[in-house]
C-alpha cells in the first residue's frame, strides 16, 4: 500500500462523535439566541445528527446529556438512532443544574446531596445499559469560591469514594471518562482542575477509568499536546471534547481559534497510536450565533483536515532530523505537513466512500434546513437554558 493510500485508508476509519446538546439552543451565560427549526426532543436531535453523518460519513455516534435528553424509553431512543443510521455514544451526566448542588455534588459536605449525585451517575449507567453506550462521561462543577469554605483534602476523599461506587457499577466493555476543568463555576478551588488530578483518580480506579481532554479547559499557554502524549503513553487517554477557545471555555467550533494547535494535538494522537485505539473523538461545542447543523458539519471537517495533515507527517524524515539534532529540519518536516492543502485529498476520500465531496454544499442543497423550520412548529425547543 502506498503512503497516500494508507492515509486515505486511515481517514476512512475516522469517527467523530457529535453532541446532542449542540443541536439545541445554547449560548453564553448572558443570552441564548433561539433559532427556527431547532429540535424539540432527543428524537429530533438524532434526526439532525443523522444528517451530519449522512453528509460527512464519519459522525456515526451521538452523545446524550442527562437529564437534557431524558426519555421514557431509552431502548426506543436507541432504536430510533439505529433507524436513522447512527448510534448512541457517551452518556454525559449533569450534576451542576440543581439547587442542591450549590456547594458541590459528589464532593458536597452534606452526605445526602452526595447520595443524590451518585444516584444520578448510577442512573446514567442504567441508561448506558439500555442504549448500548460504552462511555460514561463525568464532569463536575464542584469546587469552592473562598479560602476556608471547605476542606480541600476531604473533598478529594469524597470524590474518590463516589467515583469508586460508580466504577464498580460499570458493566463489561463500559468505561468511565473523567473530564477536568481549570475553573468555572468555582473560582478558588476546582475539585478536578487538571489532567493530573483526573489521572490520579483514574489510575486508582482501574483500567475502565480514563481521562477526557477538553481542549478549552486549560490555562492560557498550556501545551495540550504534551498532555495528550503523556496520557497516551500511560494508556489513560479516553477521549477528547473538541472545541476552540480564545480566552476561557469559549466552546467555539474546533479549529476556529488555533488550527495549528489542533494539528499538533492530532499529530501526537497519530504518533501515540491513539488514532487506531479506543480514544473517543467527541465534539463539545456551543453554537449560539451560527446555524447548528452546518457548524457541526464544519467542525467535523476541521477535525478531518487536522487529522489528514497529521497523517501526512513524514515520520522517518522527522525521526532522522530529530536524531541528528537538526532543529530547523525537524520543524520543517512538521510544517510541510501542516501547510499541505488536504482538501483535495478529503474530497477524494469522500467520493471513494460514495459521499458528496462537498458536505456543506450537499447539506445546503438537501433542503433539510427548510424542512425542519416548516415541520418543527409548536412544542418547546430543546436547549440548556442559560
Amino acid at each position: 500500500m502506498t503512503e497516500l493510500a494508507a492515509v486515505k485508508a486511515a481517514l476512512k476509519t475516522q469517527s467523530v462523535e457529535t453532541p446532542s446538546w449542540a443541536y439545541g439552543n445554547s449560548g453564553t451565560r448572558f443570552k441564548v439566541f433561539a433559532q427556527a427549526g431547532v429540535p424539540r426532543d432527543p428524537f429530533e436531535k438524532l434526526d439532525d445528527a443523522a444528517k451530519v453523518h449522512e453528509f460527512t460519513g464519519v459522525a456515526p455516534t451521538v452523545a446524550l446529556h442527562i437529564p437534557w435528553d431524558r426519555v421514557e424509553d431509552y431502548g426506543a431512543l436507541a432504536a430510533h438512532a439505529e433507524k436513522r443510521g447512527v448510534r448512541i455514544g457517551a452518556i454525559n451526566s449533569n450534576t451542576f443544574q440543581d439547587d442542591d448542588y450549590k456547594l458541590g455534588s459528589i464532593c458536597h459536605p452534606d452526605a445526602a446531596v452526595r447520595r443524590k449525585a451518585v444516584d444520578h451517575l448510577l442512573e446514567c449507567v442504567d441508561i448506558m445499559d439500555a442504549t448500548g453506550s460504552r462511555d460514561l462521561k463525568l464532569w463536575f462543577a464542584d469546587g469552592t469560591n473562598y479560602p476556608g469554605q471547605d476542606d480541600i483534602r476531604s473533598r478529594q476523599d469524597r470524590l474518590a469514594e463516589g467515583l469508586a461506587e460508580v466504577y464498580e457499577r460499570l458493566g463489561e466493555g463500559q468505561r468511565m471518562l473523567l473530564e477536568y476543568k481549570l475553573f468555572e463555576p468555582a473560582f478558588y478551588t476546582t475539585d478536578v482542575p487538571d489532567w493530573g488530578t483526573a489521572y490520579a483518580h483514574c489510575l486508582k480506579l482501574g483500567e475502565k477509568a480514563q481521562v477526557v481532554v477538553d481542549t478549552g479547559h486549560h490555562a492560557p499557554g498550556t501545551n495540550i499536546e504534551f498532555i495528550v502524549a503523556t496520557l497516551l503513553r500511560e494508556g489513560k487517554l479516553g477521549g477528547f471534547d473538541f472545541n476552540s477557545r480564545f480566552y476561557a471555555d469559549d466552546d467555539l467550533m474546533v479549529g476556529a481559534a488555533d488550527p495549528f494547535q489542533l494539528f499538533r494535538i492530532m499529530y501526537e494522537v497519530v504518533r501515540g497510536g491513539g488514532f487506531t485505539s479506543d480514544v473517543a473523538f467527541m465534539l463539545d461545542q456551543c453554537h449560539n450565533i451560527e446555524a447548528k447543523i452546518p457548524a457541526i458539519i464544519r467542525s467535523v471537517m476541521n477535525v478531518q483536515e487536522a487529522t489528514a495533515k497529521a497523517l501526512l507527517v513524514d515520520a522517518s524524515a522527522l525521526a532522522e532530523a530529530q536524531a541528528a539534532g537538526d532543529v530547523l529540519e525537524a520543524n520543517a518536516v512538521l510544517m510541510d505537513a501542516y501547510n499541505s492543502d488536504v482538501r483535495p485529498l478529503l474530497r477524494e476520500v469522500r467520493e471513494e466512500s460514495g459521499l458528496d465531496p462537498e458536505p456543506m454544499m450537499a447539506y445546503r442543497a438537501s433542503g433539510w434546513a427548510e424542512r425542519v423550520v416548516a415541520e418543527r412548529v409548536g412544542g418547546e425547543q430543546a436547549g440548556w437554558g442559560a
